[in-house]
């Protein structure tokens, strides 16, 4: 998988920018705020539609602008796909594949293979539960559109049941066949995505314990833990039996809609016991995980790109990382950081062709 050709229009504060990459390495360098990380957002946003780092669609339009454009010319499997992701303002965001718009955004997904290690990682970490099941549910909807699908049925009728709890709560009334039709649906998909669940991390956690141990070499002992409701019966059962509360909150309560992940380091939390240096190879393993699944799934090496993730770790780590992207395992890799120097120390240690770009 290779980006050769990036094209932007006011995408963030770029203004009209083009790219010609190397197949192997591209480093964006310079000072902070010139527009490093929005370079690799740019090319996330052409994989997945949406911006890895701002939700919010209009703010990646640049100030006084009225559209953005980021095009992209990839390469896959010897076959070019050309990607374009447009905004206007006072319309809806335009996918287009070859040409030809998308109808649904979720027919895009897994096309363009592709992991983002960041510093903003660290939300996985510190946030609540419903940025680890994303994580989770972006790595398995890569590669398994049925998965995505179940999902999105999944989250269509948990909305239709909280705004049917609200409707009995606001109007002091009561449907028990309503509910039970609900409940149903959210029984039978809820059951799906929780096995699919289940199988992704047994293959998963394997990968990711030996990413950890290549990127840290140390003795101590880290996990991945998945929590969730169906671990204590069968959803159906679950929501009969926590209806009460579901009235009184006006919404459900249980389901998979609230399944976890927990890490931990010598079976404690890493949120509370991890020294930064610990957290951060714990992501770096996570996502390098995720690439190696994604691969594995799909049978295509994802792009790579690594958002400033040189700093604060040792000399060590890092010389830990770079011996393990200096392999054809990996294909194509961006690099972002702040100092051009270290940048070019670091790729030169990679035996591989590379390109560095200084915004």
């Amino acid at each position: 998988m290779h980006l050769n050709t990036l094209s932007l229009v006011n995408y963030k504060n770029f203004e009209s920018q083009v790219f010609d990459f190397d197949n192997k390495i591209n480093c964006f360098v310079g000072a902070n705020g010139i527009g490093k990380t929005n370079a690799l957002d740019a090319i996330y946003h052409l994989a997945f539609g949406k911006s890895y780092f701002n939700p919010i669609a209009l703010q990646n339009i640049k100030h006084g602008e009225d559209y953005f454009v980021t095009d992209g010319a990839f390469l896959k499997n010897g076959k070019p796909e050309k990607i374009v992701v447009s905004l206007k303002r006072g319309q809806k965001k335009v996918i287009k594949r070859n040409g030809k718009a998308y109808e649904k955004f979720s027919e895009h997904v897994g096309l363009i293979p592709l992991v983002i290690i960041s510093p903003a990682d660290r939300d996985l970490i510190i946030e609540g539960s419903d940025t680890r099941r994303k994580f989770i549910d972006s790595v398995i909807s890569q590669s398994n559109k049925t998965y995505l699908n179940q999902l999105i049925a999944y989250n269509k009728v948990l909305s239709q049941r909280n705004a049917l709890l609200k409707y009995f709560a606001l109007n002091n009334t009561f449907n028990t066949d309503t509910l039970a039709i609900y409940n149903e649906q959210l029984h039978t998909y809820g059951r799906e995505i929780f096995e699919q669940r289940e199988e992704f991390l047994k293959i998963f956690i394997p990968i990711f314990k030996e990413r950890y141990e290549a990127i840290s070499q140390s003795k101590e002992v880290i996990n991945l833990k998945y929590k969730s409701d169906l671990f204590e019966g069968e959803l159906n059962a679950l929501l009969k039996s926590n209806l009460n509360k579901d009235k009184a909150l006006q919404y459900t309560s249980v389901g998979i809609h609230k399944d976890d992940l927990i890490f931990l380091i010598d079976d404690f939390p890493i949120k509370k016991f991890g020294s930064q240096g610990q957290q951060k190879s714990f992501l770096i393993a996570l996502k390098l995980a995720q690439f190696d699944f994604i691969k594995q799934q799909s049978g295509v090496a994802p792009i790579l790109l690594l958002d400033d993730i040189f700093d604060k770790l040792d000399e060590n780590r890092v010389a830990q990382i770079i011996s393990l992207v200096d392999d054809d395992h990996f294909g194509q890799i961006f690099i972002s950081d702040t100092h051009p120097e270290r940048t070019e120390a670091i790729v030169k240690q990679i035996h591989q062709s590379y390109k560095i770009f200084k915004l």
